[in-house]
């Protein structure tokens, strides 16, 4: 580059250079010149050493000044020259302070270093001499002890000198080593060691070949070494001893965890006692176990109890205790948002009536079809109420969540159609929502058509124990319309003031707690669950178990499609991460470790298992006939009816309220219009009972579940075969009556010995028949000494089945021999009279 006198210039361009940056200075004659690259152009700008005070001679010479650089553009060149140089030693200023502040950092670490090093090196030398005084105890021990041994040995060969030795056989040579008599077995191997045999220089206290009976014993140097705890323990008595007493520890009494059956050495470990003391206390109860075998929970109890310790009783059932051990304390708990499900015939506008709630108040987005997916979301009213609505599950799914115990909703919605009257699949809602227990809010939809009858539906539900408001009920009704969006405001400020009323709180500070909602199998993500929380709050990362499965949380999803850390009361959430799919009522409980979450889901599994086989069909009639027998405590004989016309259904109600009386009764849960569905099914399964079903059939579904949940379903086409059979089962609950019939008499007149028989009473019948099949009493002098059966019933040499009155004949009894002349013999037989109802 050269400048305008065309005179070489020296710049070297270099990245990230900023404007009025100086790159590189050079004198040129007298003059200095320093070359300033800017953003457009490079240019050089004149400079003299000289000028104090900020003056520059070059802006007064115009012969010095580079041409065509007016006075304002040299002192401008010149202000960006200094510029540069201020920002020059501001970045090595601050260069300098970083600089300095990583070497204090640097010094910091190495400091810290050296002290973790200092406090490691001295932690090793405090074990180092801990163990070396260990080791030195541990010396002085077996030097005690042989000492102790040599003197024992020493002392035992003494008395087996003859009279004429020397006195001083026993002393202690010159070799250092101490002589026994010659006919130890053991002194002679000693001698072997002096004279450089086999165990030449094993001074640490082994025995040396074989062990004889004279060395066992003698109990000398080859014994077993002593461990240093009972060398310790040797010299703690030692200790006492010599403080004037032995003084005895307290005993501690521990909680022993005792399962229905345990070993013998666990008992003793869990009790911290020895195991032989415990095969000692075992055999004084008059058991010989050791102490590998099982023992029942009774004897281990009393062991314990001899032991002076505390009997925790548990069983398998126990490991599903870490769920229940948290308690909410009042002041934890918060309100959440109700949780709604709404229900109603196919017909009657409930879809439309949900999507007009979510279109016209879900805050944030449309989630139509997220919501379809996940099954449930949340909507804010305008008074800021936030509520959780279901996506109507169907009433199989609604009754298989009660079922298995989940209490998910809180309130039931029941949509009816105003221009049409309360329907069966309307009332099924109605049987389920009492049998839930959950308060109800009738939404009388379609208002807004011109043969809309509201009053008749009001009435309608009147049959079904259903009063509303507007009849002085205290069942809220609203009046809606989801095409036109007349009365959804009053329909949800309904809902708010119910959930109100019910004071719905949890605590979302604890381990969360939830019911499964759906579930799926996805091919992408796995096993995916919709859950609902219902207490506590599940983040990301937790272990759970539910039903039968068990994961940690990989992902939550909301329902609006997007991932979240956590979730809270009344929140659903699809949950990723599980290792198998759970049904639908599933309860999911957070457990702190992985262990525990395998255990409980093992256990239930197991459960499950023993309960599928050993129940099977377990709701059939003749099961419950069985059932009612065994079980004393039932009165009520529960069942389901489905009809072909209205007529009919309240035809059989009427009779089944007829039947039974003060001790058993039947129950009508649900009687319904149409064919048997699943929802019926499921409704059976959750109380035990059978499905009757009057000129109609069950669906593919129906069939097919009740085939898989054992439940029984009869058809009838005959209302009085109907009503025959429930009878008849109601009838099984009632005991049998047992009614005893006199047939005979007969009396003893001899009694012989018969071999391979035993005794055998020569009889005449003095009245009515022996019979061969029937029951006998062995009376004498009228007192009643023996009941049992006949082994035989002879006439002459043959077996008979039975003996008239005035005829001779031979009778042995069953397992009973003391029979003597003059005893009377009664024979009679029993009858079991099944009770009926009228």
């Amino acid at each position: 580059m050269s400048n305008d006198d065309g005179k070489k210039t020296l710049g070297v361009r270099g990245g990230g250079s900023r404007p009025g940056n100086v790159k590189q200075s050079f004198s040129h004659g007298r003059t200095k010149n320093v070359v300033v690259e800017t953003k457009r152009k490079r240019v050089v700008v004149p400079k003299t050493g000289s000028g104090k005070g900020g003056s520059n001679p070059a802006l007064g010479d115009p012969a010095r000044r580079p041409k065509g650089i007016s006075d304002a553009e040299m002192e401008r060149r010149l202000k960006a020259v200094q510029a540069a140089k201020a920002r020059e030693v501001e970045e090595a200023a601050q260069r300098e302070a970083d600089e300095k502040a990583r070497e204090e950092e640097r010094q910091r670490r190495r400091e810290e270093l050296e002290q973790k090093e200092r406090e490691e090196r001295e932690r090793e030398e405090a074990l180092k001499a801990k163990a070396e005084e260990e080791e030195r105890q541990r010396r002085e021990a077996e030097e005690a002890k042989k000492a102790a041994a040599e003197a024992d040995k020493a002392a035992r060969a003494a008395p087996a000198a003859a009279p004429g030795e020397d006195a001083n056989r026993g002393a202690k040579p010159a070799g250092g080593r101490l002589k026994s008599a010659p006919t130890n077995d053991r002194n002679n191997s000693n001698d072997r060691d002096d004279r450089g045999g086999r165990g030449k220089g094993r001074d640490d206290g082994r025995r040396s070949g074989k062990l004889t009976l004279n060395q066992a014993l003698s109990g000398g140097e080859g014994g077993r070494q002593k461990s240093l705890a009972a060398m310790k323990r040797k010299q703690e008595r030692a200790r006492q001893k010599a403080m004037g007493g032995n003084q005895q520890r307290e005993k501690v009494v521990r909680d022993v965890q005792l399962p229905e059956t345990i070993v013998v050495s666990e008992l003793a470990n869990r009790m911290a006692e020895r195991v032989a003391d415990v095969v000692k206390a075992l055999m004084q109860n008059g058991m010989m176990v050791t102490q590998n075998q099982t023992i029942d929970a009774d004897t281990a109890e009393l062991i314990i109890e001899d032991f002076g310790h505390k009997v925790v009783r548990v069983s398998d059932a126990d490991v599903e205790q870490v769920i229940d051990a948290v308690e909410d304390k009042p002041e934890d708990l918060q309100s959440r948002p109700p949780v709604i499900t709404i229900m109603g015939h196919v017909d009657h506008g409930k879809t439309s009536l949900l999507d007009a709630i979510r279109n016209a108040k879900v805050v944030a987005g449309e989630a139509g079809g997220i919501t379809q997916h996940i099954g449930a979301y949340q909507v804010t009213t305008e008074s800021g109420a936030v509520l959780s609505f279901l996506d109507t599950p169907g009433h199989a799914a609604f009754t298989s969540m009660r079922a298995r115990g989940a209490q998910v909703t809180d309130i039931v919605v029941l949509v009816v159609a105003a221009d049409d009257q309360v329907m069966p699949q309307t009332i099924e809602a109605i049987s389920h929502a009492k049998a839930a227990g959950v308060p109800m809010i009738v939404a009388i939809n379609k208002v807004d058509k011109p043969d809309a009858n509201i009053d008749k539906v009001r009435t309608d539900l009147l049959q079904h124990e259903v009063i509303v408001e507007a009849l002085s009920g205290d069942v809220q009704d609203v009046e809606v319309s989801a095409k036109t969006g007349q009365g959804l405001d009053e329909l949800l400020e309904a809902i708010a003031l119910q959930a109100e009323i019910l004071e719905l709180k949890a605590n979302p500070s604890r381990a969360a707690q939830g019911a499964v909602i759906e579930a799926q199998l996805d091919v992408g993500r796995g096993p995916v669950a919709t859950v609902l929380i219902q207490n506590g709050t599940l983040h990301q990362g937790d272990i759970f178990v539910v039903g039968e499965q068990y994961g940690k949380v990989r992902a939550l999803i909301n329902d609006k499609g997007e991932r979240v850390q956590e979730a809270g009361p009344s929140v659903p959430v699809e949950v990723l991460g599980l290792n198998g799919t759970p049904e639908a009522g599933d309860v999911l409980n957070v457990v702190e470790t992985e262990a525990q979450a395998r255990e409980i889901a093992e256990y239930r599994q197991h459960a499950a298992k023993d309960k599928r086989a050993a129940a099977g069909a377990a709701t059939t009639l003749e099961q419950l006939m069985q059932k009612a027998k065994d079980d004393k405590d039932v009165s009520e004989l529960p069942i389901v009816v489905k009809a072909d016309v209205q007529g009919s259904a309240e035809a059989i109600v009427q009779a089944m309220e007829k039947i039974g009386n003060d001790e058993v009764r039947v129950r009508v849960l649900h009687y319904g219009v149409g064919a048997i569905t699943e929802s019926d099914i499921g409704l059976a399964e959750a109380s035990g009972a059978p499905v009757l079903g009057f000129n109609v059939r069950a669906n593919a579904p129906a069939r097919n579940s009740a085939n898989q949940k054992g439940v029984e379903i009869r058809y009838y086409s005959v209302i009085y075969d109907l009503v025959d059979d429930v009878k008849a089962a109601a009838s099984g609950l009632l005991s049998n009556e047992i009614r005893e019939t006199f047939i005979g008499y007969a009396t003893i007149k001899e009694v012989f010995k018969v071999s391979n028989v035993g005794k055998v009473a020569g009889c005449l019948v003095t009245e009515g028949v022996a019979r061969r099949s029937a029951g006998v009493r062995l009376l004498r002098d009228d007192v009643v000494i023996h009941e049992g059966t006949l082994k035989t019933l002879k006439r002459f040499k043959d077996e008979v089945s039975e003996v008239q009155s005035g005829q001779e004949c031979g009778m042995a009894f069953e397992n009973y021999d003391d029979i003597r002349p003059n005893d009377v013999i009664e024979i009679f037989e029993r009858e079991e009279v099944t009770r009926t109802l009228a």
